[in-house]
């Protein structure tokens, strides 16, 4: 705490405040950011992809100083090596003292008279590479993707930084996902959804078949389990597929399809059957023990 209030109280009133260093340790360079589309199969069981980035490498020629071959960089004149000059000004509150990056060798301590012609003085050099990116199963749209080291080179002997590569995943034309979950619709005959029977329903995995119940209504939802998204920290665990049926209503029908119809309805009585209707059969009466004719008889 003393060191931090030495700094600030000496700063504004040119107290005896620590004097402030350049840091000019290891440093870690920094992240890069890129992009890769997938489709929705390989978001769902992942791929591998390969990217083509600009990448900088340290310099061959200079070694990464920056200086010509058989020169080397020299102390900053203005900083002393510092990597920042210190400007004093009056003010109401007495002389502040104002910290500022140098403006000669802008905070690296180090000037280059003679510059590398391979780096013209930066100490990297950039090529394009291409990377490697493993894109895991159950990536969902928008996550990123960290590569260690593949970022931008450190300075002074720091370690790179890395690459973030973000996933688009393309929209799907029949399925829609919801965290682990898979939905999407199937549709149904009339045939089908009466009487039931056998219906193939299209899944990540491919085609699998299902019962369909007699008598099956449209908007019915069904759970296909396990068919989902896997995990992205457990392959084996996966989430499920939900499907719901649509009963689809024929709409080019020549006439013998047309007079099958009008039978059809014409044995369901030209309408549908609603609750409380006559069509339904109504409760038969309970009949009254001969205790309860007695009681009716004294109430009486």
């Amino acid at each position: 705490m003393g060191d931090i209030f030495g700094d600030i109280f000496g700063d504004l009133f040119g107290g005896g405040g620590r004097s402030r260093r350049a840091n000019n340790g290891p440093m870690k360079g920094a992240n890069l950011r890129a992009r890769v589309n997938i489709t929705f199969e390989e978001a769902v069981f992942g791929c591998e992809k390969e990217l083509e980035i600009v990448l900088k490498d340290e310099c061959t020629t200079c070694h990464g100083t920056g200086a010509k071959p058989g020169t080397s960089p020299t102390t900053c004149p203005k900083c002393n090596g510092e990597g920042q000059v210190v400007y004093t000004q009056q003010s109401m509150f007495g002389m502040v003292r104002n910290v500022q990056t140098c403006p000669d060798c802008h905070g690296t301590g180090k000037i280059i008279k003679d510059k590398c012609s391979a780096c013209r003085g930066t100490g990297y050099t950039s090529s394009r590479k291409k990377i490697q990116v493993s894109v895991p199963a159950g990536i969902d749209n928008g996550q990123s993707i960290r590569i260690r080291e593949k970022g931008e080179p450190g300075t002074n002997g720091g370690p790179r930084g890395d690459l973030l590569v973000e996933v688009n995943v393309a929209r799907h034309p029949i399925f829609q996902r919801q965290d682990m979950n898979i939905f999407s619709t199937a549709p149904l005959t009339y045939a089908q959804a009466a009487l039931g029977g056998t219906v193939r329903i299209n899944t990540v995995d491919g085609e699998v078949e299902y019962e369909v119940k007699p008598g099956t209504q449209t908007d019915t939802r069904i759970r296909l389990k396990g068919k989902g998204v896997p995990s992205l920290r457990n392959k084996s665990v996966r989430g499920d597929h939900y499907v719901t049926f649509v009963v689809q209503v024929p709409t080019n029908l020549n006439e013998e399809a047309k007079e099958a119809l009008r039978k059809f309805d014409e044995a369901c009585g030209n309408r549908p059957k609603e609750k409380g209707s006559d069509d339904f059969e109504k409760p038969e009466k309970k009949k009254k023990s001969f205790m309860d004719k007695l009681k009716e008889t004294f109430e009486d």
